[in-house]
């Protein structure tokens, strides 16, 4: 008697099989996350009688800037001024802050050490709400509410912790053996530094950064607290009394969504500067923390 052979496919064949299904899951997650954000675009070009029709429309067709002017006139630019203002102040003094502090706490040995970082921790984990009254007091005392300053020094407060200790991995990452070559070849402690190790820690730089703007702009309750002045609002307390203006008549959809196309655009922006070495800063920061 004689066996017939089963064919068998190759390895070959099914890595390129398994790697076709990966694609295509890839593809439809991506589109799964995207299509929330297209829906959103897509709502701000259309009047408000198409978005509250049954009938739903998924591609713009006829659709207009009505809505942009709308909310261009109901002061988004004020608004942005005042976000650029407390994110920017808020980004650069918490990097500088945290990275001598991460400089510190990687480089130097000191007494307290141990007690600082155990003091970062700690109050990274204080919840934000329990904050409030004291932060209020303390910024009404010395004459900050509604102000750019008073916020800004809150949001560096905030956001200083954490930044700290992302800050630390990317420090404690890079060898002091490499400053100690570049002694020996004649550098100074400072051009050391400045010629071999910052280099290598703009990729964590930029990582921390990024996360330092995205809980400064999109920050509410502190900002809800300190700014109470119509006129003083950022991009996230503005964005909620527009709502609320809206719902106070008939919800206009159609200036909401372009509303909140607004306030994403700048973030949009700043990743497609910074992705580069974003990318390379999270996976450096994975393996070295």
């Amino acid at each position: 008697m004689t066996t017939l052979a089963v064919p068998t496919r190759s390895p070959r064949r099914r890595i390129r099989i398994s790697r076709v299904l990966l694609s295509i899951v890839a593809i439809v997650v991506a589109l799964v996350w995207v299509f929330p954000v297209y829906w959103m675009v897509s709502s701000s070009l259309l009047p408000n009688v198409v978005l509250t029709s049954t009938k739903p429309r998924f591609f713009p067709f006829g659709g207009s800037l009505d809505n942009y002017e709308g909310v261009m006139s109901s002061g988004f630019l004020r608004a942005l001024g005042i976000s650029l203002q407390v994110t920017l102040i808020a980004v650069v003094c918490a990097i500088i802050f945290a990275f001598l502090a991460a400089l510190a706490i990687s480089r130097f040995k000191f007494r307290g050490r141990r007690s600082f970082v155990l003091a970062i921790l700690f109050i990274q984990m204080l919840p934000a709400e329990g904050l409030f009254i004291a932060q209020y007091k303390m910024v009404s005392t010395v004459g900050m509410l509604n102000t750019v300053i008073g916020i800004s020094v809150l949001y560096i407060a905030a956001v200083i912790p954490f930044t700290i200790w992302m800050l630390r991995g990317f420090v404690a990452g890079i060898p002091a053996e490499l400053e100690e070559s570049a002694k020996v070849d004649g550098c100074s402690s400072v051009s050391a530094f400045f010629r071999i190790t910052f280099p290598l820690l703009a990729p964590g730089l930029v990582a921390s950064g990024v996360y330092a703007f995205l809980q400064a702009w999109n920050e509410f309750t502190i900002a809800l607290v300190i700014l109470p002045k119509e006129d003083m609002r950022t991009l996230p307390l503005w964005l909620r009394g527009f709502i609320q203006a809206s719902q106070a008549r008939e919800t206009d959809w159609g200036q909401v969504m372009a509303a909140s196309t607004l306030v994403a655009v700048p973030v949009i922006i700043f990743f497609l500067i910074v992705q580069g070495r974003l990318t390379s800063g999270l996976v450096a920061g994975a393996v070295k923390g």
